[in-house]
């Protein structure tokens, strides 16, 4: 049995029995001075207890960054939740192309690009699900901090559930998968066909080697790919299990073939150690399964009658969102979205968004989402 344990921070954190805390890294110039010290007066206001460096135990780091020479915050553990922040002279015209690429080199978890125009300062924010957003400008200091303390608290004091627990037991007549992976595979062919699988972003080109194995090591993922699809587990008698069929992290979605590596059988969630239990063929090393796994769980042990679910990073006018961007294999953003999934009319049939990110669908079976929403999904998710 192999398992990859929770760190000891997420787990004190989770259990209420610390203080959150955060440091500051690097040198802070000019506007990016002025906003860190702004967040910061602001986290000491909630509670924050302000260390002199950041350490493992470190629940924020606000880590600056020169745009031109940005150096990576090599975290000891993944509960440090990372901001990177640096200054622009201008506003950029793409705010994705200008802040994504920071943030990857910097290891963070959200990228703050402050800016100055002839309207006064504002802070423009970057996710790594890709999702963009901002503060300002037109508005006073203190509301500005104001704001953009709340839109990163929340983000930081969410608690990760990334941890796998991979067990050899995956019985022979599965190694090989069974209707629900045929489903799958068949869903990522058509997210291919209908051009919602992101070009997985480039880490090769912005990360040493070094810094990929610290991502790897760290969050269990060899790339940026977006996207994931589940289907429940149907017993040879024909009942429904409560275990579910999910595709893995950082693969390609258009080609799920493996079992073991391109999709993965979860079988349970270990609250102790904030872990999923996988059942996996033996003599294998397999990959992790997607962060939103803990998300998918709450939803299939809610409602029997979801079968499937579909996460695209796309969108459907007119549907109900989440209000914070909390980070992917968190708590809070598997509760906000089985919340709700709850208040569907239809739990079994849902359409709910995640605010600057995308789309969780249940159905029946993957076929039946496709054939009930597929042609209306459109690629571009709304930002605000």
């Amino acid at each position: 049995m192999a398992t990859i344990k929770e760190p000891s921070a997420l787990a004190s954190r989770a259990a209420g029995t610390t203080r959150r805390s955060f440091a500051i890294s690097g040198e802070p110039r000019g506007r990016q001075r002025w906003f860190v010290e702004g967040l910061r007066a602001e986290l000491l206001g909630a509670g924050y207890e302000a260390l002199p460096e950041p350490g493992p135990d470190t629940d924020l780091v606000l880590h600056c960054v020169d745009p031109a020479t940005a150096r990576p915050y090599r975290r000891k553990a993944a509960a440090t939740f990372v901001v990177a922040i640096a200054e622009l002279a201008t506003e950029p015209d793409d705010l994705l192309r200008a802040g994504y690429p920071l943030l990857v080199r910097a290891l963070a978890n959200l990228c703050v690009l402050v800016v100055d125009g002839p309207d006064g300062p504002g802070a423009r924010f970057v996710t790594l699900e890709q999702g963009t957003y901002g503060v300002g400008p037109g508005v006073e200091e203190d509301k500005l901090f104001r704001r953009s303390f709340e839109r990163v608290e929340p983000l930081a004091s969410s608690r990760l559930v990334i941890a796998n627990e991979f067990v050899p037991d995956l019985p022979e007549e599965l190694w090989d998968g069974d209707v629900s992976t045929q489903q799958i595979r068949r869903a990522g062919e058509r997210l291919a066909t209908l051009d919602l699988l992101p070009t997985p972003f480039p880490m090769d080109d912005y990360l040493s080697e070094r810094d990929q194995r610290h991502v790897k090591l760290l969050f269990g993922i060899g790339g940026l790919s977006y996207g994931n699809v589940s289907a429940r587990r149907i017993a040879d008698d024909g009942i429904r299990t409560n275990e579910f069929w999910m595709s893995a992290s950082g693969v390609d979605k258009s080609a799920l073939t493996r079992v073991g590596e391109h999709i993965l059988l979860v079988r349970e969630h270990d609250p102790e150690r904030g872990a999923m239990v996988l059942s996996v063929p033996p003599d294998l090393t397999p990959r992790r399964v997607s962060v939103d796994a803990i998300e998918h769980w709450m939803i299939y042990r809610e409602h029997p009658d979801v079968g499937a679910i579909l996460h695209v990073h796309g969108w459907i006018d007119g549907i109900e969102s989440t209000d914070v961007n909390y980070p992917c294999g968190t708590i809070e953003l598997a509760q906000a979205v089985a919340e709700l999934v709850r208040r569907s009319p239809d739990p079994s049939r849902a359409v709910v968004g995640q605010r600057n990110h995308g789309m969780t669908i249940t159905g029946h079976d993957l076929d039946e989402i496709f054939e009930r929403v597929g042609d209306r999904i459109v690629d571009r998710v709304p930002m605000e």
